[in-house]
């Protein structure tokens, strides 16, 4: 791809969505139905043109694309909302978190522990900042961002336990963090979906107090890779079905079990009772059916669930809110449902 056609590209993702649908004219992608987003096929083409498709990357590329993802295509947190960085327990010693509030001196806060995405070998406390300090400030709680350890140099469990150890801390103490226990949400992105999920699960089966709610922002949760959309989207912007098995290369170890529910929580036979949920997905992401499956999973068995789909968007779009606006109108989504539900 030229250099003009990447600057036009990048130029297009910083203009109003008429400009990028007339750009698109006669050529916007559909899949199933689902006519993706003009703001979300630009970025998407922008990305193949500097990430070739089919050609896996190192570990470290890896990384730092998702640090110039959010750098450049992401809002930064609302100068309103006050940050600290923190230490919490891990499932092996203490883990970095970062607290965002815009009531940072007050007490018993209605409270989210984020758990962020990355396919978990990439993702930090500051790629997912941003979106942090927008639900802090429009759903009115503190938040809570967590570090876990990150795939391959700590694979699994090592993840989901640092999940459970930070989880446990907010419980069993949680005058030091300034949080109410009754008024506990969980919630993540991607991978930060499939380690809420599994944190469901492990609490469920260690018999601990749930959260009051939860939140799955297009999380995997199903290690088959054989869905509808996995299929249909094999090919898609942003995450290809040859990405998502070389994350979970990655994440895993050798032999592991792909069927664990702490590693596929749509196996999990301790589904019913679990928190409310709301669980949002993109129709141009090849996890769309793993958040539908997971939605019916947990209605059959009696938990409420609100399913918010945009059927146009492409993986990741929460984390690029400067170039795609429903970016902007999902995350007041999830804020004003936390507001209603803390």
């Amino acid at each position: 791809m030229g250099k003009l056609t990447l600057l036009t590209l990048f130029a297009l993702t910083r203009l109003p969505e008429p400009v990028a649908a007339l750009w698109l004219t006669g050529r916007r992608k559909s899949v199933d139905g689902r006519r993706i987003d003009a703001k979300a096929q630009v970025l998407g083409e922008l990305f193949n043109s500097v990430r070739v498709p089919g050609v896996t990357p190192t570990l470290a590329e890896s990384r730092q694309s998702l640090s110039i993802l959010a750098d450049k295509f992401d809002l930064p947190s609302p100068p309103q909302v006050a940050k600290r960085d923190i230490t919490m327990p891990g499932g092996d010693g203490a883990r970095p978190a970062r607290v965002y509030d815009t009531q940072p001196d007050a007490s018993n806060r209605p409270t989210l522990l984020y758990i962020h995405g990355g396919g978990w070998v990439q993702g930090s406390l500051d790629t997912h900042d941003g979106l942090c300090g927008q639900i802090a400030l429009e759903a009115g709680i503190r938040v809570i961002s967590l570090d876990y350890r990150l795939a391959p140099e700590h694979k699994f469990p090592a993840g989901p336990d640092d999940c459970l150890a930070a989880y446990r801390a907010l419980i069993d103490d949680p005058q030091t963090y300034g949080v109410n226990p009754a008024r506990l949400a969980v919630g993540g992105d991607s991978a930060g979906g499939n380690l809420t999920a599994a944190l469901m699960h492990d609490l469920a089966t260690a018999s601990l107090p749930l959260p009051k709610a939860q939140v799955l922002i297009y999380p995997a949760v199903d290690f088959r890779m054989n869905s509808r959309s996995m299929t249909a989207l094999k090919d898609a912007y942003v995450l290809p079905a040859d990405r998502v098995a070389w994350y979970i290369d990655q994440y895993l170890p050798a032999g592991q079990d792909r069927s664990d529910p702490r590693v596929a929580p749509l196996t999990s036979d301790r589904l019913a009772g679990q928190p409310q949920a709301l669980i949002l997905h993109g129709g141009h992401d090849p996890l769309w059916d793993d958040a539908t499956a997971y939605s019916d999973a947990l209605k059959a068995v009696g938990v409420p669930v609100t399913l918010l789909p945009f059927p146009g968007q492409i993986h990741a779009f929460l984390s690029t809110r400067r170039a795609i606006p429903q970016g902007v109108q999902a995350t007041t989504a999830i804020s004003d449902w936390l507001r209603a539900k803390l």
